[in-house]
């Protein structure tokens, strides 16, 4: 362990010594929150948080996002996978309701909207601004997603606090129902 110590600290000095700015040192995974460690799919750092304080699994930041929505934010599907076999909660909404499915169908994970949907979640779940896990995906343009929510049987009538439901808000985006298997086909 002292080796490694010196070996980390001669290091930084020859990055500095070349002018070079450190971004990233391995000891800075300790300082990371269980929230980034999931954001950044660091499971065997956030295996040891867990096992020194399992209530960690289900913490909520200050926005309300719990590590499963971090991963699911930032499309780290193995962090998905591993969180949800600990136990993570897919059902909790974070303080203006986002939920781990909203935000994966929104950056377009359709893998981890696909696992999250296995489990019993709301899939019509809205967000303060009345946006669902759907509507978020069509506005996005993620086809996969809409097409496995869709599948699950997403509400496509469901109208937003905007006054849009899925099949007006992908209308107004340019696309219309086809006959295609892909489901939303742009409009040229």
């Amino acid at each position: 362990m002292e080796n490694r110590l010196d070996e980390n600290h001669s290091t930084t000095l020859t990055n500095k010594q070349r002018g070079n700015e450190v971004t990233v040192r391995p000891a800075t995974l300790d300082n990371l929150s269980i929230h980034q460690l999931a954001a950044h799919g660091e499971i065997s750092q956030l295996e040891i948080h867990l096992s020194k304080d399992s209530s960690l699994l289900d913490s909520q930041d200050e926005r309300g996002f719990t590590p499963l929505m971090w991963a699911a934010a930032f499309g780290e599907i193995m962090m998905v996978e591993f969180l949800l076999q600990k136990g993570a909660d897919p059902r909790t909404l974070a303080r203006e309701r986002e939920s781990a499915l909203s935000l994966a169908s929104a950056g377009g994970f359709a893998d981890i909207v696909n696992i999250l949907l296995q489990h019993d979640i709301d899939i019509d779940s809205y967000d303060w601004n009345g946006g669902t896990p759907l509507l978020y995906a069509v506005r996005g343009n993620h086809i996969k997603c809409v097409e496995a929510l869709l599948r699950h049987g997403a509400d496509i009538t469901f109208e937003a606090d905007s006054g849009y439901s899925p099949v007006a808000l992908a209308v107004a985006l340019g696309h219309k129902k086809g006959h295609s298997r892909s489901g939303l086909k742009k409009i040229h």
